[in-house]
């Protein structure tokens, strides 16, 4: 049997720009996409923490250390500049495969830069939910 797991995670990353009239993506800093092993051209499912916007469209590689989260095409009706997002991919594993299994969770600070990584949710995180 496969299930779906949390693959990676960008959490609380900050919208920089919305841009209608582009071709449909989100730009992401390359230094994000490398430290949560996502792929040019991955789907990604971004989860919009102002407004509550759920939505998937695929990762495009912008500039290593910019700090860029551009939400783009049809997705910019989504998400404002200011928003703060968290942008999710997801793997199909078998249940041996999945068994020790950890996810790369990126957490961001207010320019984007990498805070810290994690592969756990922290125990008192967990008891909150």
């Amino acid at each position: 049997m496969q299930i779906t797991l949390l693959k990676s995670k960008l959490h609380r990353v900050t919208t920089t720009h919305s841009e209608l009239d582009y071709e449909g993506s989100c730009a992401i800093d390359g230094h994000l996409l490398d430290t949560a092993g996502i792929r040019e051209y991955e789907q990604i499912q971004i989860y919009n923490i102002r407004n509550g916007e759920r939505f998937t469209t695929y990762a495009i590689r912008a500039e290593d250390h910019s700090g860029i989260i551009s939400v783009n095409g049809a997705a910019a009706h989504k998400a404002n500049p200011g928003d703060l997002l968290i942008i999710a991919t997801y793997c199909n594993l078998d249940e041996k495969q999945a068994e020790h299994f950890k996810p790369v969770m990126v957490y961001a600070d207010e320019n984007n830069a990498i805070s810290h990584t994690r592969n756990t949710i922290p125990t008192q995180l967990k008891a909150a939910v």
